[in-house]
């Protein structure tokens, strides 16, 4: 059973850090792309950053220059850094994986269980 664990988030003030971790653990292959995505109530979930296997990424207009996304290829784990946070980057983070099990030749793309991210004073 491959699962994605993220690390908690948390209440931040305006122009604040906070970084998140999500790591992948089960019976795992290979993990190809892995990302970031982001959703408020009534909203869809969008795209907040994605990062291919061999590191090349990708992110929305609303948080280039200030969010970097990374991943640890040998620790299964993918990390988004937020620097300059702003009360409209308060959502629940979910992380997200292409992953290929043991069991299985086929990729599955997987979800994080979501974490809350409030940016408030």
């Amino acid at each position: 059973q491959v699962q994605l664990v993220e690390s908690a988030g948390g209440l931040v003030q305006p122009g604040g850090s906070l970084r998140l971790s999500c790591a992948a653990s089960g019976s795992i292959f290979s993990i190809y792309n892995m990302g970031w995505y982001r959703q408020n109530p009534g909203k869809q979930r969008e795209l907040v950053a994605t990062i291919t296997r061999a590191g090349y990424t990708n992110y929305a207009d609303s948080v280039k220059g200030r969010f970097t996304i990374s991943r640890e290829n040998a620790k299964n784990t993918v990390y988004l850094q937020m620097n300059s946070l702003k009360p409209e980057d308060t959502a629940v983070y979910y992380c997200n994986a292409d992953i290929r099990s043991l069991a299985s030749a086929a990729t599955v793309n997987y979800w994080g269980q979501g974490t809350q991210v409030t940016v408030s004073s």
